[in-house]
């Protein structure tokens, strides 16, 4: 059976959910972040090199990257569902957001992370000049990316109602945690409405909720 190692508050909940909105029958393996650094805990890397979740594996199949994940579920798993039909200009979309929503959105999400950490974890004596660098480093580049990015997804939804096109795909499924990640961390639904009903559809899907209830507690759902 496939087996999802699925880290708590990490990426993997989209995998459990995207599982969910297939039906496919999965069991989960759970690792909890270390509290003090907030990373995952040494035992993922006995399941694959680099430590992190989400992996996947299933008989000889051992897989890591989200965006590769949900290809595979997909290409494996989907029968048709949750993309658009090869060839289409909604197929050449659900691709792009496939692969943005980590290859571009989230790099900035977590310098923004890391340089909002970075004063409180510097020794006392370095924490002025650290506060200055790490504030100047969000206003003069994190923020204004931040909030280029966050105006291109606001206007990508007045063109259609989900990301790839008018109906729901994995390609949603994939913007999901950028955009969760978002607007907890940088306010990115403020005067923003179609962004916030973006995240209020995902998070009313039975799909989504029966993934929260097998992933267990998930700080970005509401």
């Amino acid at each position: 059976m496939l087996t999802v190692h699925h880290l708590n508050n990490s990426r993997s909940q989209r995998v459990l959910w995207l599982l969910e909105e297939l039906g496919v029958p999965y069991e989960i393996k759970p690792y909890q972040r270390d509290a003090a650094t907030m990373l995952a805990p040494p035992e993922l890397r006995a399941v694959h090199p680099l430590g992190k979740s989400p992996v996947v594996t299933e008989d000889d199949v051992t897989l890591a990257e989200t965006g590769a994940i949900v290809e595979w579920v997909i290409e494996r798993y989907g029968l048709g569902r949750l993309a658009p039909p090869p060839g289409s200009a909604e197929r050449l979309r659900w691709t792009y957001w496939l692969h943005y929503s980590e290859g571009s959105a989230m790099p900035p999400l977590l310098l923004k992370l890391v340089f909002g950490r970075l004063p409180t974890s510097a020794p006392a004596l370095l924490r002025p000049m650290v506060n200055l660098i790490a504030g100047k480093a969000q206003s003069s580049f994190i923020d204004p990316n931040l909030k280029a990015h966050f105006d291109y997804w606001e206007a990508e939804l007045g063109k259609s109602e989900w990301f790839a096109g008018s109906e729901f795909t994995a390609a949603d499924v994939m913007m999901s945690f950028p955009v969760e990640a978002a607007a907890d961390r940088a306010g990115a639904l403020n005067g923003r409405p179609r962004l916030a009903a973006f995240l209020q559809k995902i998070h009313a899907r039975p799909a989504y909720r029966r993934a929260l209830e097998r992933g267990g507690p998930y700080a970005y759902a509401d």
